[in-house]
């Protein structure tokens, strides 16, 4: 066997070595909850599985992968290395891949993503083979936050104070006076002129006024009660001990649980 044949081969076996060696778990949830699919090697169809475009975040169990938006590795595709990875959606891949690989170990790749948690905290994920029951849930509470102010801004009319507006007066007056004298005759004909000119100034005092209106931008502020849940309590009992952890949605009748500890699993 000639050196370039030694060479092919070896890569060859470091290729099978590091697919045989590979492990990879991916979950359709953030934070390594819900469906989980886990690979050993390559697959370049993932809706073959019934997984494309679920994945919101992983967890290398062994080896690196490169994962790929589309089938057949192609589209954009990041290098990740052993590791957790709480969610996807910094790099740009969450619901995305369609796509995943063993790849030959480096220190460096150009399309790497970010470095992995460095110690895996992902005690509610769905382990591999494992194995869970449905349990009852014995209670739920909704969590609501603290009351919150909102405040908006609206449109309101103002009144801007002035000095009497001599011209409307005057103008008020002249109109009621020439009102006023057409009523009546001899001295009641001048009573109706006073009359009619005293009303008149304050007709047109007040539409003067009514002039200097304007409107202006009010902000206005109110507290009310946060009436969204941040969280659910949830309270269940498996083989006489009380189990109680916090969803960021609401359960149903039933939570997931491991078999032989009675941890939650989403």
């Amino acid at each position: 066997m000639n050196k370039t044949m030694k060479f092919a081969v070896a890569a060859v076996a470091a290729g099978m070595t590091a697919q045989a060696f590979a492990q990879v778990t991916f979950y359709e949830a953030d934070g390594w909850r819900g469906r989980a699919f886990t690979a050993n090697g390559q697959v370049r169809d993932l809706s073959r599985n019934g997984f494309n475009d679920r994945a919101s975040s992983v967890v290398v169990e062994r080896g690196q992968w490169e994962v790929c938006e589309d089938a057949n590795f192609r589209g954009q595709c990041m290098i990740l290395r052993k590791g957790s990875y709480e969610t996807l959606g910094g790099m740009g891949l969450n619901n995305r891949i369609s796509s995943v690989r063993p790849v030959k170990a480096r220190d460096r790749y150009d399309n790497e993503a970010p470095p992995p948690l460095a110690q895996p905290s992902y005690e509610w994920r769905r382990r591999p083979s494992e194995r869970i029951v449905e349990v009852p849930v014995s209670s739920v509470h909704a969590v609501v936050g603290a009351p919150e102010q909102r405040c908006w801004v609206e449109r309101q009319q103002v009144n801007e104070p002035s000095r009497p507006n001599a011209g409307g007066v005057i103008a008020g007056a002249l109109i009621g006076g020439i009102l006023g004298h057409q009523v009546g005759g001899g001295t009641g004909r001048d009573i109706a002129t006073a009359g009619g000119a005293v009303a008149g100034a304050a007709i047109g005092n007040n539409m003067a006024n009514q002039n200097n209106s304007s409107s202006r931008d009010v902000r206005r502020c109110e507290t009310v009660g946060n009436q969204k849940p941040e969280y659910w309590d949830v309270t269940y009992n498996y083989r006489g001990v009380e189990h109680r952890v916090q969803m960021s949605t609401p359960p149903g009748s039933t939570v997931a649980v491991n078999s032989k500890t009675g941890e939650p699993r989403m």
